[in-house]
């Protein structure tokens, strides 16, 4: 798939992409409605050829028929040609939208993590909702409300001018400036749209927000304050919409106004020329049904195109949220890691948040293939942006980190990502079965496989539940416990099998008994494995081969930390403390 980036200010071109993908059914679509409607207006000839035949008297009783054959067949086509263009459409505009949601949800998920961080998940997942509805509506809008009064108007004024070519120039004139003119208020009226726009997807991002929340929410008796905030939120929304509508009701109330003194004023010319003799009966019925046609097609056009723009404020508001270019790039040259040893290196490395203070500076780590690295210090020493680097979720501002001697911001991200295997102490679970879970460490994996992981990962609870492999663990594993969840994350990185692996206090959510049962499991998890752990409970680093403390993004003490102990550093600090710890529960 191509970039969308370059579509963020052009949702017009962002539509025709899309249709241009369907060209053949679009020119099938436009060009049955464009025949259906000139067939409509073409049996008000019809009409007036047949009144004339009837008027001329019983003796031409031939040319009667042949007026009735030759209205019936407009009428039967006009009938026929709509029924070829909604057919069409019926699959044709469902695909376009369904190109556009995957298209969409391929880019929103490319974004980096500074993206998602700033912005509501239901929000954002709103958006794309409401942009293919959106283009979904905009294009049913195109072709049966707006194209269709469109091309009666102009049929109807070139029939005109087969009774006045006057009549027809002025209306042509007449025309021209009614449509700047709408145009023109129309697209005045495009900030109170886009605030509409705006304040609807907060809605739906507020509620995702709670809903998502809502044991916190109940918690902290908290339902009547959202419930108060949710009202706030919905009630701005109601005042956007009515100021929104409200301008549409006075371009739809000035282009009555104007319609209606027209069709008089057409009506009163046409008399005229009856009277004056310049003009038949059937002339004169051609113009007063035509009249009457044009009155209806300007107002549903009229109607329609006010429509239309809120729709399309939505559609801007939507893309210019949604298609932002990605932070995050493959380098024009990337080509794939090769793994020869997971030898890892941070040289140099600076680095800081978008609009935050500063993590690393001159940082500086070298770890050995198949060594096993823990990492330990207070909050905000730079553990997890150690982590999060490593898998290049940001880029750096200097310096480089490499596997094998591979610049990782040189290499696919794909290919990157497939070497590492995380075990995260915030499990992150789909609301799929536990064998799904597993599999996506390994996608392609078989059922046996699958199994074998999660009896390595010593998830005996499996046997015990009602569907076992097959149970769905609910919204992010709610249905399962945390230590549950803790050793489906663990089967999960034994599926992957991947040379790096990252640990942030892999048995944090376990009970004693689970954790000493799975710690043989993770022993050979680790084996033959370049490994770096986020550890709080330094216990569980006793038989790793270094540990590194850092503080304030600098590393401050590093080396086996059997050595580390006997010393007077901060590592023998952290390690009495929690000695301390243990020796107070225990009493």
């Amino acid at each position: 798939m191509d970039n969308l980036s370059g579509y963020v200010r052009r949702p017009f071109s962002f539509v025709l992409r899309y249709l241009r993908r369907r060209r053949t059914a679009h020119v099938v679509i436009v060009s049955a409605v464009a025949a259906a409607v000139a067939c409509s207006v073409g049996t008000q000839y019809g009409v007036k050829h047949l009144v004339d035949s009837l008027t001329a008297g019983s003796s031409h009783a031939s040319s009667v028929w042949l007026a009735f054959a030759f209205l019936m067949s407009l009428i039967a086509a006009d009938n026929l040609l709509w029924r070829v263009a909604s057919w069409t459409a019926s699959f044709t505009f469902v695909g376009v939208t369904g190109d556009l949601r995957r298209d969409m949800f391929r880019h929103l998920t490319g974004h980096a993590p500074s993206y998602f961080s700033d912005r509501l998940p239901g929000m954002l997942t709103s958006r794309i909702t409401a942009t293919s509805n959106a283009v979904f509506t905009v294009e049913n809008m195109f072709v049966w409300n707006v194209l269709p009064p469109c091309i009666a108007t102009i049929s109807a004024i070139l029939l005109i001018g087969t009774v006045s070519l006057a009549m027809s120039a002025g209306l042509i004139v007449i025309a021209g400036i009614m449509l700047m003119a709408m145009f023109r208020l129309a697209a005045a009226g495009k900030p109170l749209h886009d605030d509409f726009a705006d304040k609807a997807a907060a809605v739906d991002g507020e509620m995702v927000d709670v809903i998502s929340n809502l044991p916190l929410v109940r918690a902290f008796c908290g339902l009547s304050y959202e419930h108060d905030r949710f009202d706030a939120t919905v009630e701005r929304e109601l005042d956007a919409r009515g100021r929104s509508l409200r301008y549409l009701e006075k371009l739809r109330l000035l282009h009555a106004v104007v319609t209606i003194l027209l069709t008089i004023a057409l009506l009163a010319w046409a008399i005229t020329l009856w009277q004056q003799g310049g003009a038949t009966t059937g002339d004169v019925v051609l113009v007063c049904t035509l009249g009457l046609s044009i009155l209806s097609a300007t107002r549903d056009l009229a109607v329609a195109l006010v429509d239309v723009t809120q729709h399309v404020a939505r559609l801007t508001e939507a893309i210019a949220t949604l298609l932002l270019p990605h932070e995050l790039k493959d380098h024009p040259e990337a080509e794939p890691l090769i793994r020869s040893g997971a030898a890892v290196a941070f040289n140099n490395v600076a680095f800081h948040y978008p609009g935050g203070a500063q993590v690393f500076e001159k940082f500086a780590l070298r770890i050995q293939p198949g060594q096993r690295v823990g990492l330990v210090g207070h909050s905000g020493g730079g553990k997890s942006s150690l982590f999060a680097l490593l898998q290049r979720f940001y880029d750096i501002q200097r310096g480089s980190i490499t596997i094998d001697g591979q610049d990782i911001s040189r290499v696919t991200q794909q290919s990157l990502r497939e070497a590492i295997s995380v075990v995260p102490q915030d499990i992150s679970l789909f609301h799929r079965s536990i064998m799904e879970n597993i599999r996506y460490g390994r996608p392609n994996a078989t059922d046996d496989e699958v199994l074998r992981a999660a009896i390595a990962a010593r998830c005996d609870f499996i046997e015990n539940l009602p569907e076992g492999m097959s149970t769905m663990v609910g919204d992010r594993g709610i249905k399962v416990s945390g230590g549950q969840r803790q050793r489906i994350a663990i089967a999960r990185a034994f599926l992957k099998d991947a040379p790096i692996l990252l640990l942030d206090e892999a048995t944090a959510s376990l009970d004693s008994e689970s954790e000493e049962a799975i710690r043989e499991s993770l022993s050979r998890l680790m084996r033959g494995r370049t490994v770096i752990a986020i550890a709080h409970r330094l216990a569980t680093l006793r038989n790793f081969d270094r540990v590194v403390v850092l503080q304030g993004g600098r590393i401050i003490e590093d080396g086996p930390p059997d050595i580390l102990v006997q010393g007077r550093g901060p590592y023998r600090e952290l390690v009495a403390r929690e000695m301390g710890r243990l020796a107070s529960h225990a009493a």
